[in-house]
């Protein structure tokens, strides 16, 4: 039987692995999911550098004022509000810096807004109340690649001049023809078809860390492997913050403690303070004049 592969796109098509996955048992049923699963990586990896070029390319105009803004619908919208949400815990940026937008709005990161998808005009719409601009960079997300809101959001965005970015598990797509970079993890037919939550969608988060994981180890948001630019908002984060302090200068826990306190829990003034042997305000300048960046004000 046709999958009429020529109009569907491959996150649609019917899987042969797992036709008859009501039949197996319960055990042979997640080893088929996850043999499924373990395909992903693989379909990451034939991307990486589109991502590390989308990277340099977010990061470049950020440093300059820029924003980083997801556009997307159903599960794809609902990681890139997810990935979006987690940058100001994680990373101290205001969540003005990274945005994501979902058709059908707030409700829709809950429950299912029928026909917002394919609200092309809204997409549009929801792009331009942002007033985007030639600094920011749009990043459509969509396991499709034609998803009706997503591509009105990335012309709107490109009319604006910002940077056009599209991730997709499916090539060639209609959002790559209008972007500037386009990322395309390929994963192929879903174990249950057309459920794009699954593979597509664990694609799609493997990406969006990486995009802006590597975004903000761009703009000095980390000291190595640390998250120095944490906020210590709860009781979970202040310890790690303690720990990031503790790790990078080599201080005992009690004395971490103590550094971070002179320094009104600034966890890279700790840091500066501590390795360059500055007072907390001196430490402070020398982060303005790196623009944050904890390697280069240590270096300076």
């Amino acid at each position: 039987m046709s999958n009429n592969l020529g109009l569907l796109p491959l996150t649609e098509a019917r899987n042969p692995a797992t036709e008859r996955i009501d039949t197996v048992s319960t055990l042979e049923m997640v080893r088929l999911i996850n043999a499924e699963d373990s395909a992903v990586p693989a379909a990451v990896a034939t991307q990486l550098e589109s991502i590390a070029a989308a990277i340099d390319a977010i990061a470049a105009r950020m440093a300059q004022g820029g924003r980083l803004i997801y556009i997307g619908a159903g599960t794809s919208g609902r990681l890139a509000v997810l990935d979006a949400s987690e940058c100001p815990p994680t990373f101290g940026v205001s969540p003005e810096q990274v945005l994501a937008l979902i058709a059908g709005g707030e409700r829709a990161i809950h429950h299912a807004v029928e026909g917002a998808e394919d609200d092309r005009a809204a997409g549009a719409a929801d792009l331009a109340v942002l007033q985007a601009g030639p600094l920011d960079s749009v990043v459509g997300v969509a396991a499709s690649g034609r998803t009706p809101y997503v591509l009105g959001g990335m012309v709107e965005a490109r009319r604006r001049g910002c940077l056009v970015v599209s991730l997709a598990c499916h090539h060639p797509s209609p959002m790559a023809e209008l972007a500037e970079i386009w990322i395309a993890p390929i994963t192929g037919p879903e174990a249950l078809t057309g459920s794009t939550r699954l593979k597509a969608g664990t694609a799609q988060k493997l990406v969006l860390n990486m995009l802006s994981t590597g975004v903000m180890v761009r703009l000095g948001k980390t000291f190595g492997n640390l998250m120095v630019d944490v906020q210590a908002s709860n009781a979970k984060l202040r310890d790690r913050a303690r720990r990031i302090v503790a790790l990078a200068c080599d201080l005992s826990p009690e004395a971490a403690e103590a550094a971070l306190a002179a320094c009104d829990h600034q966890v890279k003034t700790a840091i500066v303070a501590q390795l360059a042997g500055l007072s907390p305000d001196q430490a402070r300048a020398r982060l303005a004049q790196a623009h944050g960046a904890v390697r280069a004000a240590l270096s300076a």
